[in-house]
């Protein structure tokens, strides 16, 4: 095969697997921004991928049935976003651990969307899912036609969230409430910032994020639910929002970087490489365990208060 041709197949997997841990770890940078660590992440993502498969299952006929995909993402990003509100309950209102509260959302969330497929479905079960939808004009483009401009819907929203996730932050006053919030929570306080309602907002819009993640997998990518579908992309996404310095440009270069990788592994045993399949499989999660000890001084630019809970009652 020419290289060439290699590096195309390559790119042409790499976009849609970055989807879903691109808007994940978007949604986990306002959580972030607003000094919340979300390990809940991979929970949220398995609740939106289930009801986002759960929707369009359940509908077999009727006036709904050409919205099912739309509904079953709108009920995924609810599921999240209702997740995300759960989880700024237990975290800023109660200011339990948040290391803590979030390995037990990723529990609750991977264990309650497998027992309720399990209920309601019984067996692995395909739908229809999202198709995909060729750029008129740009699809034809040589190379990047089918790199850049032969994706789903969900595809293209997620690469066009970067630009909306910066003006959000950088240009709006709710983005420099989030960013105050998770820098110097005390001041803001001072100022008049509600910091508790801007973190439930941050909590609940990251939520809903990682549920359209979730959803991304299981209409566009799998068009099918099961237990370990998301894999624990919602960890990469965490991770990689630090790799990124909490910029969404960062970030989406990251999801890219972890892409290439997984592609490239998946590409291998396509091509005959002779290679340890178990070794291939490591090559992505190993690439970002690697780039993120070798950002030390990374840390320095991401909110100074992100991980500690807020009392506006103590002082010192």
């Amino acid at each position: 095969m020419h290289p060439v041709e290699m590096i195309y197949n390559v790119l042409c997997l790499a976009v849609p697997f970055s989807v879903a841990i691109l808007l994940a770890a978007l949604g986990e940078n306002f959580n972030q921004r607003a000094g919340i660590f979300n390990l809940g992440c991979d929970g949220i993502m398995c609740v939106g991928a289930f009801l986002g498969f759960m929707v369009p299952y359940s509908i077999k006929a009727g006036a709904l049935l050409p919205y099912g995909n739309v509904l079953g993402v709108l009920a995924a990003m609810t599921g999240g976003a209702l997740l995300g509100l759960l989880f700024a309950l237990v975290t800023v209102t109660f200011r339990a651990s948040q290391g803590i509260a979030g390995i037990g959302l990723q529990m609750l969330g991977w264990g309650l969307s497998g027992t309720l497929f399990r209920h309601f479905v019984g067996g692995v079960t395909g739908v229809e899912g999202i198709h995909v939808y060729a750029i008129p004009g740009l699809s034809h483009l040589p190379f990047l036609g089918g790199v850049l401009f032969s994706h789903t819907p969900l595809a293209y929203l997620a690469f066009l969230m970067v630009p909306i996730s910066w003006f959000l932050l950088y240009k709006t006053p709710w983005g420099l409430k989030v960013r105050a919030v998770g820098t110097h929570p005390r001041a803001a306080d001072t100022m008049g910032i509600n910091v508790d309602l801007t973190r439930y907002q941050a909590l609940m819009l990251g939520g809903a994020m990682a549920g359209m993640a979730g959803s991304y997998l299981a209409l566009c990518q799998a068009k099918m639910f099961s237990d370990d579908l998301v894999a624990g992309r919602g960890f990469i996404a965490v991770a990689l929002v630090y790799f990124g310095r909490w910029s969404p440009l960062g970030i989406m270069g990251g999801a890219l970087l972890f892409s290439i990788a997984q592609s490239f592994q998946l590409s291998m045993q396509v091509w005959g490489i002779k290679f340890p399949y178990e070794f291939a499989v490591m090559l992505p999660y190993v690439l970002v365990i690697v780039v993120l000890a070798l950002a030390r001084k990374a840390r320095q630019l991401g909110p100074t208060d992100l991980g500690k809970p807020y009392n506006r009652e103590m002082r010192f």
